[in-house]
């Protein structure tokens, strides 16, 4: 990637708890804080269930379309903990316990005296040819291969986890972001910001309405990974709540 590229990634979270409500997903906004920071844009997110022919299925799509794919959820011990079979079947390489997995695991139950069996070895099981992803929670790694990234779906394992995996990844720019308080609705200032944002493309504009003392107002973010036209749109959203104000006083 030439250092003009600009990076970008997707996530799949996997898991029948996420779509039934039971988990509610902590993920995906601390991979996209992450990603922010490091100047990869996270430009998709995808949920689906314990199901290995629809985490194929997307995962085959994300990695094709985009620089890197991070997963969560599904290499637990249980038996619907089917994401590194589903991992391996996309790539089309055997799913096996790895040596060193094996080890790392069988030590630290060793050290609690709590039996290495047959549903906790399933933790050990990874893609041919995956590299580990460190735990430093609780030993059971996650892997990479290709331009995916596998990794647990309880959030404090996942966070550490992505601690040790963005230094190595070759990020871009990082996002500069402003925000502008309009004490006016979207309804008052959608068509003038539509306006701006279509001339100011070197920016990204979003409009995020609030609403409280029985009154609409609105949070503007301008985001640009260069410092002037991230200027240059604050200055013209400024003058369009300036023009708003004085119209609405002059009524």
């Amino acid at each position: 990637m030439s250092s003009t590229s600009v990076a970008t990634a997707a996530m799949l979270a996997i898991g029948d708890e996420l779509l039934s409500g039971r988990t509610k997903d902590k993920n995906i906004g601390q991979l996209a804080d992450v990603l922010f920071l490091a100047g990869i844009d996270l430009k998709e997110v995808r949920i689906v269930g314990d199901d290995e022919d629809a985490i194929v299925e997307a995962l085959n799509a994300l990695r094709a379309r985009y620089t890197y794919v991070f997963t969560s959820g599904g290499i637990g011990p249980t038996h619907d903990d089917i994401t590194a079979d589903a991992i391996s079947k996309a790539f089309g390489v055997p799913c096996l316990h790895d040596p060193l997995a094996m080890q790392l695991l069988g030590a630290m139950y060793e050290r609690r005296g709590v039996e290495f069996n047959e549903a906790r070895q399933r933790m050990a099981r990874m893609p041919q040819g995956a590299v580990h992803i460190e735990n430093a929670v609780s030993t059971a790694p996650g892997f990479n291969i290709g331009n995916v990234y596998v990794m647990a779906g309880v959030p404090q394992v996942f966070t550490a986890m992505l601690g040790t995996i963005i230094p190595k990844l070759e990020g871009g720019v990082p996002m500069l972001s402003r925000s502008v308080a309009s004490p006016f609705g979207e309804g008052d200032i959608g068509s003038a910001l539509a306006a701006i944002q279509k001339n100011h493309p070197e920016t990204s504009i979003g409009s995020y309405p609030r609403f409280s003392e029985n009154r609409f107002s609105t949070e503007i973010v301008i985001r640009s990974r260069e410092e002037a036209p991230a200027e240059a749109a604050e200055r013209d959203i400024m003058a369009m709540i300036a023009e708003i104000a004085a119209g609405k006083a002059a009524s």
